[in-house]
């Protein structure tokens, strides 16, 4: 666990672009039961990866005129539950943090792992990611 004062700016983030924070196993059972539309889930981290490219990639990618009609997080490193549950809704892929997923009517549809994530910059993962909603979220 992280101390909160260190985290909340990394969760403001998002949550300032819309994101619903999942803090508990439960609420991300409750989200990915309505297998109607479509979902972002970002798997959010401390790491320089999260903060220098896959945070500020996904809330770029937001200004596309096409996405997923529910935006949510959850907290690696803090709410452990709900990273678990959430990392189950992600299967066969390992976990990874961070981590930005597509599901459309229950299914996963498109996923960035962490090794996708280093090494390309914010507006590379928002192209990635619009790329995806014009394919998904229509």
């Amino acid at each position: 666990m992280y101390p909160e004062q260190l985290v909340a700016p990394m969760r403001t983030e998002l949550v300032n672009a819309g994101f619903q924070e999942l803090k508990d196993s439960s609420a991300v059972d409750t989200v990915f039961s309505d297998e109607k539309g479509t979902v972002l889930l970002m798997i959010n981290s401390v790491c320089g990866c999260a903060a220098g490219t896959a945070r500020p990639g996904v809330v770029l990618s937001l200004e596309h005129e096409v996405k997923p009609e529910k935006l949510v997080t959850v907290f690696a490193g803090m709410e452990a539950d709900a990273v678990k549950k959430a990392r189950e809704y992600l299967l066969p892929y390992p976990p990874s943090s961070p981590a930005i997923a597509l599901f459309k009517d229950g299914k996963l549809v498109h996923m960035i792992e962490r090794r996708h994530i280093e090494g390309r910059s914010a507006q590379m993962i928002a192209a990635n990611l619009k790329a995806a909603f014009d394919e998904f979220c229509n």
